[in-house]
């Protein structure tokens, strides 16, 4: 049973909606705001978020960017970095309304300086030492950068995200999607960033200094160990989908873009819609 005093839906979108605006207001001056997007969750696999231009048309011809964040990783990743994926494709509805973009998903030096600036270096690894520029491209924090600080006061509001899917994605180990420096290797919000040397610094004195609040939203995943949540495996089922023969109706589970033929009935299979009972007897299947 569902208890909430919003409807997921409101809920979910209003979330994000209210980052959107709020990083709007305290990251791009006022001649470089954003114009207003349509965000949307998609579950593109391997990425955590995505921006498209005009991808949207209203019935008097109003166009509108899209902005897509992916709900497979909100409960496996800090909350910061839910909104390091929102800055990041931010920074690509600025870039194509106030700079010159590269080809499709490439990010350039005009892109990596914007992000920069903001607060969030890019690097290819996620790490410091990575490229800045590429076709592929992650962030980190810049400690006491101005992303930073205006994360840190989000977070003292209360922000939060409230709903997450139940079978994420596993993101531990080398192919992790995006890195962050953990909270215990930040300065304050108040000192000025001079490079990665600074990681090194002050590690004790600033891990003592930290909201508790705040450190749990850039070190702990979104979700709690009481919530019913379980980490999707690559090799799940649910990761799977099913196919029918649709003359003898003999049922088989295979990943996306399978072509199977049934040998009796010379009928090639079809993917059959999948509803939430289905995932789940796909999940308990041996």
């Amino acid at each position: 049973m569902l208890v909430s005093h919003r409807r997921p839906t409101e809920e979910a979108y209003a979330e994000l909606q209210a980052a959107y605006d709020f990083y709007n207001d305290h990251l791009f001056a006022s001649q470089e705001r954003l114009p207003a997007c349509l965000i949307t969750y998609q579950r593109e696999k391997r990425t955590m978020g995505y921006f498209s231009q005009a991808r949207f048309i209203r019935r008097d011809g109003i166009k509108a960017d899209e902005i897509a964040m992916n709900p497979d990783y909100f409960a496996v990743i800090p909350l910061v970095e839910i909104l390091q994926t929102l800055v990041h494709e931010m920074v690509h509805l600025w870039q194509y309304h106030f700079g010159k973009p590269s080809r499709a998903c490439y990010h350039n030096t005009e892109w990596a300086n914007k992000m920069e600036a903001l607060g969030l270096m890019p690097s290819d690894t996620g790490k410091p030492g990575g490229k800045r520029v590429g076709q592929s491209m992650n962030d980190y924090v810049i400690p006491g950068g101005r992303f930073d600080v205006a994360t840190r006061e989000l977070l003292k509001r209360g922000f939060a995200i409230s709903w997450m899917d139940r079978f994420p994605v596993d993101v531990r180990g080398p192919s992790r999607p995006m890195s962050l420096m953990p909270a215990s290797l930040m300065p304050p919000a108040s000192q000025d960033y001079q490079g990665d040397d600074d990681l090194d610094a002050g590690v004790d004195e600033i891990a003592d200094e930290l909201d508790p609040a705040i450190a749990l939203a850039y070190q702990a995943p979104a979700a709690v160990a009481s919530l019913d949540v379980s980490v999707r495996q690559p090799g799940d089922r649910s990761n799977r989908l099913k196919y029918s023969c649709p003359g003898c109706r003999l049922n088989m589970w295979g990943k996306p873009g399978l072509k199977v033929i049934c040998e009796e009935c010379e009928e090639r299979l079809v993917v059959l819609e999948l509803s939430a009972d289905s995932t789940q007897e796909a999940l308990a299947a041996d």
